[in-house]
């Protein structure tokens, strides 16, 4: 082996940068944009069309707290979910 190779150096020239919110997912106060969206319109209509603020907000702090959980967890969950379910239970082999 090369010096070069047990240093781990990279050549010149090998090395780009890379803007952070282009490695990152788009968080909404820490869940998934899309998630966050979803779980407001239900709370929204939970709470202004049905006139049941109590269960809208009490939805929103429910699904707020899962959704923090979840994204601590893997910040794509919501991808990763929708990918699991649209794939078969099994694969024909």
């Amino acid at each position: 082996m090369t010096e070069r190779a047990l240093t781990n150096d990279r050549p010149e020239g090998y090395e780009a940068p890379v803007a952070v919110s282009l490695t990152q997912p788009v968080l909404m106060a820490g869940v998934p944009r899309e998630y966050a969206i979803l779980m407001g319109t239900i709370a929204a209509i939970l709470g202004l069309a049905l006139k049941l603020w109590w269960l809208g907000l009490l939805w929103w702090a429910i699904a707020q707290a899962v959704g923090l959980w979840a994204a601590r967890q893997d910040a794509r969950f919501l991808e990763v979910l929708r990918r699991h379910l649209n794939l078969p239970a099994f694969l024909d082999a």
